[in-house]
This record gives structure tokens, C-alpha cells and sequence, in this order.
């Protein structure tokens, strides 16, 4: 056993029994962390409000080195989450975050990048920052991060370039872009295609710079041919569709 001191972002919540609760955190040096909070749900706990989902707290556990549960011994709230005055949109993409960081990391993985990404975006949620580009680009950090990020940027099959005057259909299944030559008859009734304008914005959204994306507007049908695309890899990568999705209905 050793003990470990760390900051984390509160993920989830479970109740483990009367008194107490698994709380996941996902932090920057030890990535997702179990832990079991012993009297967490007693009105006058000494971790009061600092477990709340989306809190990021200063914590300290007890590390085991079986296969037991981690012990909370300390937790600490650094500062919380507050979603827009009327905006239940920015609280759902708050829980999206921490749906999409609890299904897709793994215990003991860390990602110093993904942690401080997150942050970041939830920061914006809870100012003026655009809520559904933010979404999207945080998904595509995710699977980036992840290794599961496909490739936008050129047919997987034959390798050519998605440039201007071309437009591809998106398979999950086959990892990317496949374009209209490879996929021969099937693609004039895919309806996964995508257009070479989607692709740029698509293009803008995971490249690593902070300024360009957020100056983005994409016309209604380039946002629905990116979120579907988005959701497809998410939901791959997950095995099944993201819940929090189901609410914001994009």
C-alpha cells in the first residue's frame, strides 16, 4: 500500500453502503482512480460537498495493491462546476465529459493532455465558449488521445486525399474516409456521406490549435455530417451510444 496525493476531476458517484460511496476521479498523474469514500454519505461528513460530480478536489488515497478498492482518505474541493444561469444544454455537457472520460479511460492510464483538455473545456461550458463545437472537439481529443481517433483525411482504402472537390462516406467499421471509387455502387445510397466542407471544419476542430476552431461556423447540414460522423466513433469506441446524447439532442 502507499499513499498517493493527487488532484481529480469527480467522474462518478455509486453508493457502496449505508454510509459510504465509490467516487471516481479522473486525475492528471494516476488517470481514472476508484476509490471507496468511507461516511461520504453522513450529513456532517468530513468530505462535504467537495465529491459532487464535475468538482475537482485535492485529494489523497490509499493506494492497494490488490485488487481492492483505493481508500479516500482526504478530499479537499478546489472548485466546482457551474453550468449557465438557464442553460441545462452546458450542465449536460458537463455530465457528457465525464460520461465520455469514465467510459473510455482506463484505472492507472494517466493522460496529463486529456486531464488538463477537460478542464479546459468545461471552463468554457460554464462561460460563453460554444457549447456543441466544444463538445466536438473534446470528443475528437478523447479519441485521439485514446488511440482510436479515425482518419479523416484520407481514404482508407486507396489512400487518396480528402481535398476540396471530393466527398467521402464515413465507416466506422473500416476506421475512416472511404471514397466514392472504392466504394463503388453502395455509395451513392450511403447515408454516411460526407462533403469536402464538413471535412474542413472537421479538420479545424482536431487540429491543435486553440484559436482557429472556436472562430468556426458551420452550416446546419456540415454540423449534422460532423456530430454523426463524432457520434459514430464515440459510440464505437464506447460499444454503445452515449447517454448524456439522449438529452442534448443535437
Amino acid at each position: 500500500m502507499s499513499l498517493e496525493k493527487t488532484e481529480g476531476l469527480v467522474i462518478r458517484q455509486a453508493d457502496f453502503s449505508e454510509s459510504s460511496r465509490v467516487v471516481t476521479f479522473f486525475t492528471r498523474e494516476f488517470g481514472k482512480v476508484a476509490v471507496i469514500a468511507k461516511g461520504a454519505k453522513r450529513l456532517k461528513s468530513s468530505f462535504e460537498v467537495a465529491l459532487d460530480l464535475l468538482t475537482t478536489c485535492g485529494i489523497v488515497f490509499i493506494r492497494k495493491s490488490s485488487s481492492a478498492l483505493d481508500i479516500l482518505t482526504e478530499a479537499k474541493l478546489q472548485q466546482r462546476f457551474k453550468p449557465r444561469s438557464g442553460d441545462l444544454r452546458s450542465l449536460y455537457c458537463g455530465y457528457f465529459v465525464a460520461e465520455l472520460l469514465d467510459g473510455l479511460s482506463e484505472e492507472y492510464d494517466p493522460h496529463p493532455h486529456l486531464y488538463d483538455e477537460a478542464q479546459a473545456t468545461l471552463t468554457a461550458f460554464a462561460a460563453d465558449g460554444p457549447l456543441e463545437l466544444g463538445l466536438l472537439r473534446f470528443e475528437l481529443i478523447v479519441l485521439r488521445e485514446i488511440g482510436q481517433l479515425p482518419n479523416f483525411h484520407e481514404c482508407v482504402v486507396c489512400g487518396e486525399l480528402a481535398v476540396a472537390d471530393l466527398s467521402f462516406d464515413f465507416k466506422v467499421s473500416q476506421g475512416g474516409l472511404v471514397c466514392r471509387e472504392c466504394q463503388g455502387e453502395q455509395s451513392y445510397a450511403s447515408p454516411d456521406r460526407i462533403q469536402a466542407g464538413s471535412l474542413a471544419v472537421l479538420h479545424c476542430l482536431e487540429s491543435e490549435t486553440e484559436s482557429a476552431w472556436q472562430r468556426l461556423v458551420p452550416s446546419p447540414i456540415q454540423f449534422k455530417e460532423i456530430r454523426s460522423a463524432v457520434t459514430a466513433a464515440i459510440s464505437h469506441a464506447l460499444g454503445h451510444r452515449p447517454r448524456m446524447l439522449n438529452f442534448l439532442k443535437f
